[in-house]
């Protein structure tokens, strides 16, 4: 009989659901070597029993200190605002816990550098959450690129795009303040995008870039003013300033020579879930956008000239990564899928003790690199990522 690993879940909004969801199903689809047990989800001031009855949780709490310190609790799965994280992770660690982080990792490098520590001198599996990786069409595309269908690669190209605070509006939440959020887009999307391309293709080695704030002050919570007409908000409102970017470019050299570039972006009118990149090598190319995620477009640039073009890949089949586990052929899967695709990794992880990535380290990575673009937009100048030290 397999044993049962208990997970605290802190945090009971939309990665509380998403993260819930996963660990109820990995079970059913995947021959995971541990069963799962959802003992305990810890809120803030909202009320949470009607979430822990609805996903069946065993208890409730809203203390993650007295939660993580249980002596029957496994797991510890953080899906809270990055202000929070460093905190409940070393703490989680300290305690023998496994732990999962979504992203960002935290508030700055330092601050990962501390969880990543904690991590590794615990001797726990760290796992942070950029479940993109985990969608099959993407880990296919890593398994092109090591099998060397791309030949050489000269370039990548990222942007992630949204558009749902475009609304001048849209009030001051935790999502707009540095002192919550570390960054806006740059670290809210720009962590995605920076570890899609960590991921298929390399380190990046220095950046130049530049953000922007195209709305410098908002409504507080509660006191969002009636729009009288398009672009027209009421003057009398009480808005306080938004002290992070809403848009973000950055152009990246890696260290195995490539060229990139990153888009990122909370004010692209129409894009609601844009995460997509473009790799071209000098054997062929790979295109990806999650708006249509179970599909791959790949060229081959070693077929004569009068058969090249971009082919679709329906990426679909049981020979495809994670795919055996789910549907048959040509059956599509969506954005929850990711998320038990990572958690049934992760349980292996423990159970094996094999590598797990991304882990904090990985997250320190990508929040240093992130800095550095910060440091570029402030000081226009290429910054190299070595120069960020903690």
């Amino acid at each position: 009989m397999k044993k049962t690993l208990n997970v605290a879940m802190i945090g009971g909004g939309f990665m509380g659901k998403a993260h819930s969801n996963a660990w109820l199903q990995v079970n059913h689809f995947f021959d995971a070597p541990f069963k799962v047990k959802l003992k305990a989800i810890v809120g803030s001031k909202t009320p949470q029993e009607d979430f822990a009855a609805n996903w069946g949780y065993e208890l409730v709490s809203y203390d993650w200190r007295e939660v993580v310190a249980r002596d029957d609790i496994d797991i510890v799965d953080i899906g809270t605002p990055p202000w929070l994280h460093m905190d409940i992770a070393i703490a989680a660690a300290k305690a023998g816990k496994h732990v999962v982080c979504e992203k960002p990792l935290a508030l700055n490098y330092a601050q990962c550098l501390k969880m990543a520590k904690a991590a590794e001198e615990a001797g726990i599996v760290s796992y942070l959450n950029h479940n993109y990786r985990r969608v099959p069409a993407v880990a296919f595309a890593k398994q092109l690129v090591d099998e060397g269908r791309l030949g050489r690669i000269y370039h990548w190209r990222g942007a992630y795009l949204q558009d749902w605070i475009m609304d001048p509006d849209f009030p001051l939440t935790w999502h707009l303040k540095a002192e919550t959020a570390g960054g806006g887009v740059l670290y809210d999307l720009g962590s995605h995008a920076v570890d899609l391309s960590r991921f298929i293709i390399g380190e990046p080695e220095s950046v130049i870039a530049m953000g922007r704030t195209f709305i410098t002050h908002r409504p507080l919570p509660g006191e969002t003013s009636a729009t009288f007409s398009k672009g027209e908000v009421d003057s009398h409102a009480k808005r306080e300033p938004v002290t992070v970017d809403d848009a973000f470019f950055m152009a990246l050299e890696y260290e195995n020579g490539v060229l990139g570039s990153i888009d990122v972006s909370r004010f692209a009118s129409g894009r609601r879930n844009h995460n997509d990149f473009e790799i071209y090598g000098d054997k062929g190319a790979l295109k990806f956008n999650f708006e249509r995620m179970n599909e791959l477009e790949f060229m081959d640039f070693t077929q004569p000239a009068d058969e090249q073009g971009f082919r679709r890949i329906l990426v679909t089949e049981g020979s495809h990564p994670y795919l055996k586990a789910w549907w048959p052929s040509g059956h599509p899967i969506g954005y929850e899928h990711s998320f038990t695709n990572a958690f049934y990794d992760f349980l292996s992880a423990i159970d094996t003790g094999e590598p797990l990535r991304p882990d904090f380290e990985d997250g320190a990575k990508i929040i240093r690199c992130l800095e550095a673009a910060k440091k570029s937009s402030e000081e226009g100048r290429k910054v190299r990522i070595e120069e960020i030290t903690g």
